[in-house]
């Protein structure tokens, strides 16, 4: 099958850094290579995969992320030959619009963020020319009940690159994005109660994000005490070597999160996790086995089955990854959505100006 794989244009595929979308996308576009596939790859420049690689900018745009007038020379570039390929995953926002309106070979978009009213309205319109596919059974189970959907597909990861500690070395660990939702003032305060030292990888690129550091990560940091180490915007190997032997990692979210894929990255270390009963945590942790999902907001739960963590199976977490959430796993979902299309496209203008004040529910 021949096959387009379209990235955003903000971040290298795989990243350097931040992105966790950018990963799964690497994960995902080499391992059809491996099976077969005729993959071409659009991605920022600076990228690297097994598949024919394109880009259109020599760079990505980090600092301008979410910017349409960027994303959109971005995609046309990639659909402007699109009648080579026999399928395009498009894993942008915009292409999703740019697609409906076009002739030519079927399009799965993976929606790899939560079901905003305005992205809702989006898919809407183009939910008859282009198939769409949630992260998790949660994330599906909320979109909207009159949206329909091709299918759902686990986020999957390359465990090569993920080393296996069997032991732990007497820390917490915490890895994602600075902001409430991610909970890390939650980490400070359970390490606090612990009494065990926290290393934070932590993405601080936007405004709002330093303005979290600032204003509430910072004083907390000074009121408790609590011994920390903090890398900001993490590379790779910094990841893996925050993750390989802490004790947990802690994911006390505040928010339903589609998938979460630093659970994934944990365990596939040998690392537990503990995490609040949000999003798709009950899918991706075996609770009491590759760690525990606790109550919401429950510190006092989550203190608790970190007492616990040593009757952990580290191996076990690993292979729960290895079994449930490889690339291999992952590549056979899409495969399986990529077959179930059909091939005929016509030309459509959606109706994307119908009632713009009401947004469907």
């Amino acid at each position: 099958m021949r096959i387009l794989q379209l990235a955003p244009p903000w971040f290298t595929v795989p990243p350097v850094r931040y992105g966790g979308t950018e990963l799964v996308i690497s994960g995902l576009t080499d391992q059809l290579v491996a099976t077969g596939h005729d993959v071409t790859l659009l991605a920022a420049g600076g990228s690297s995969s097994r598949a024919e690689l394109r880009t259109y900018y020599p760079a990505p745009p980090p600092a301008r992320l979410g910017e349409m007038l960027l994303e959109l020379p971005h995609v046309l570039s990639g659909y402007r030959d699109r009648h080579r390929f026999d399928v395009i995953h498009d894993h942008t926002v915009t292409g999703v619009g740019v697609g409906a309106l076009l002739d030519g070979p079927p399009i799965v978009h993976t929606v790899h963020s939560t079901w905003t009213p305005e992205l809702c309205r989006l898919y809407h319109a183009v939910a008859d020319r282009v198939a769409l596919v949630a992260i998790s059974h949660d994330h599906a189970a909320r979109a909207p009940v009159d949206l329909p959907l091709a299918g759902v597909v686990h986020n999957g990861i390359d465990v090569r690159r993920y080393p296996f500690e069997a032991r732990s070395r007497g820390y917490l660990a915490w890895l994602g994005r600075a902001g409430p939702d991610k909970g890390a003032d939650v980490a400070v305060t359970i390490a606090a109660r612990f009494g065990l030292p926290l290393r934070l990888a932590m993405k601080l690129n936007e405004p709002d994000e330093h303005r979290w550091w600032d204003e509430v990560m910072v004083p907390l940091l000074d009121e408790t005490g609590v011994e920390t180490t903090v890398i900001h915007n993490a590379t790779h190997r910094q990841k893996v070597a925050l993750l390989c032997g802490a004790v947990a990692l802690l994911f006390p979210i505040r928010w339903d999160e589609p998938f979460g894929l630093a659970m994934v990255e944990a365990n596939a270390c040998g690392t537990p996790v503990a995490a609040f009963a949000r999003g798709a945590a009950p899918e991706v942790i075996d609770h009491q086995r590759t760690g525990w999902v606790l109550p919401p907001d429950d510190v006092d739960a989550m203190c608790a089955a970190l007492e616990r963590a040593p009757t952990i199976d580290r191996a076990a977490c690993r292979a729960h990854v290895e079994r449930h959430f490889a690339v291999a796993r992952m590549a056979r979902g899409y495969e399986r959505v990529y077959e179930a299309l059909t091939p005929t496209r016509t030309l459509r203008v959606p109706d994307l100006l119908a009632s713009p004040s009401e947004p469907p529910e």
